[in-house]
C-alpha cells in the first residue's frame, strides 16, 4: 500500500469513503465493511489491510449511511436503568461479549428508572436504525410501546417475564425469588419478618409481592414491617432502613432486603449496634453481587443469572435479526439460594 493524495471530489462531507479505503486496501468494499464490523468472516490478511487503509486514510464509518444501505445499522440499543448497579453492568457484559464477535455493537442508554426518559431515548435512537433493540422489563409509556412496535426493530425485554404472542422476553420469576428468600427465612423458624426495599422499580415490587404471599399463607405476614423507600439502593440506605425498623419494632428477628448493598449495609449498622447477627435476627438480601461472601457474617441472599440473562437475549435477538429464529418466545432461567453465615 503506497501513500496516496486525497481525491480531488469526495461526497459534500469531505469524509473518506468506504470506496477509497477499498481502492487503498486492494479489496472490496464489502468486505472493507465486513473487515471493520469484525465479522470473522473475512480472511485474516484481507482484514489486516482494511484496517491499515481505514487508519492510514481516517476513515470514520458513517452509521447512518450503513444502516439506509443495509436497512438496519450494526449497533443494538440497549436500555438499562442504571450504569452504578452491578447487576446491569454483568448483563451488558454478556451481551457485549455475544454481540460484538458477530459484528454487531451495543449503544447503551440508561433510563434511570424513569419512564419518560427511555421513550426520548427511543425517539432519539430508533430513527437511526439499529439492527435490534433490548429493554429491561415491560414498565413504560404506551408511546414507547408504540414506537417499538412501529419501528420493526427486533426486540427483547430483560430481567423479566411475560407469555403474550409476539414477546421475546428472558428472565426469572422476580415474585418466585422473592418467595424463595422469605420461605428459606421461615425454614429458619422466623415469624417477624421485614422486608426493606428501595427504589420501588417493578421488579422489586414484584420481589415484595412473593414476600407477602409468602407471609400470608404461612399467617405471619404483617404490614408494619414493609420498610419501602423510593431512594436509591445504597449501603448507607440499608444501615439506615436497619436502625429504623430495630427501634420501631424491636421485635422482628429477621430481614429480608430487597438488594444486597441494603443489607451489606444492615449487617454495617448491626455490628455498630452490638446486634447479633443472626442469633438477634437473621438477614438475607438479594442479588449476591460482589462483596457479600465477605461481609461478616457472611450474607445470606439469592444469587440472580444476570450473565446468563445478557448471554441468552443476545443469542434470542441475533436469531430474529438473521431470521433464523422461531416465533418470539419467553426463556425463565434458574435463580439459587445462597445460604451463608447471616441466617
Amino acid at each position: 500500500m503506497t501513500d496516496q493524495p486525497p481525491p480531488e471530489r469526495r461526497r459534500a462531507t469531505g469524509r473518506v469513503t468506504l470506496r477509497e479505503v477499498a481502492l487503498a486496501a486492494g479489496v472490496s468494499p464489502i468486505t472493507v465493511s465486513r473487515a471493520l464490523r469484525g465479522e470473522r468472516a473475512v480472511a485474516p490478511a484481507l482484514a489486516e489491510r482494511a484496517r491499515a487503509a481505514a487508519l492510514q486514510l481516517g476513515y470514520v464509518p458513517d452509521p447512518a449511511a450503513r444502516a439506509l444501505a443495509s436497512r438496519h445499522g450494526s449497533q443494538v440499543l440497549v436500555l438499562v436503568p442504571l450504569l452504578t448497579n452491578a447487576l446491569f453492568v454483568d448483563v451488558l457484559e454478556a451481551v457485549h461479549r455475544s454481540l460484538f464477535p458477530q459484528g454487531l455493537h451495543p449503544l447503551i442508554g440508561v433510563t434511570h428508572y424513569d419512564a419518560a426518559e427511555e421513550e426520548l431515548l427511543l425517539r432519539t435512537y430508533l430513527p437511526h436504525r439499529p439492527a435490534g433493540l433490548l429493554v429491561t422489563g415491560f414498565d413504560r409509556t404506551d408511546a414507547a410501546r408504540e414506537l417499538i412496535e412501529r419501528s420493526g426493530v427486533p426486540c427483547v425485554h430483560l430481567m423479566e417475564t411475560r407469555s403474550a404472542p409476539g414477546v421475546a422476553c428472558v428472565g426469572f420469576s422476580q415474585a418466585d425469588a422473592g418467595a424463595t428468600v422469605t420461605r428459606h427465612l421461615l425454614e429458619q423458624g422466623r415469624r417477624r419478618i421485614a422486608f426493606c426495599a428501595a427504589q420501588l422499580d417493578p421488579r422489586t415490587l414484584q420481589r415484595a409481592e412473593g414476600y407477602r404471599r409468602c407471609l400470608q399463607l404461612a399467617r405471619c405476614h404483617d404490614p408494619a414491617l414493609e420498610l419501602l423507600s423510593p431512594e436509591p439502593s445504597s449501603i448507607a440506605l440499608g444501615a439506615r432502613l436497619f436502625e429504623d425498623l430495630l427501634a420501631r419494632s424491636p421485635d422482628v428477628d429477621a430481614i429480608f432486603f430487597c438488594n444486597d448493598d441494603l443489607a451489606q449495609g444492615g449487617l454495617l449498622a448491626a455490628h455498630r449496634l452490638g446486634v447479633p447477627v443472626p442469633g438477634r435476627v437473621a438477614v438475607a438480601g438479594f442479588n449476591d453481587l460482589a462483596g457479600s461472601d465477605q461481609m461478616v457474617p457472611p450474607l445470606t441472599t439469592l444469587r440472580t443469572p444476570r450473565a446468563e440473562v445478557g448471554r441468552a437475549a443476545a443469542a434470542m435477538l441475533l436469531g430474529m435479526i438473521r431470521g433464523s429464529a422461531p416465533e418470539p418466545g419467553c426463556v425463565e432461567l434458574e435463580f439459587e439460594l445462597i445460604v451463608r453465615g447471616s441466617t
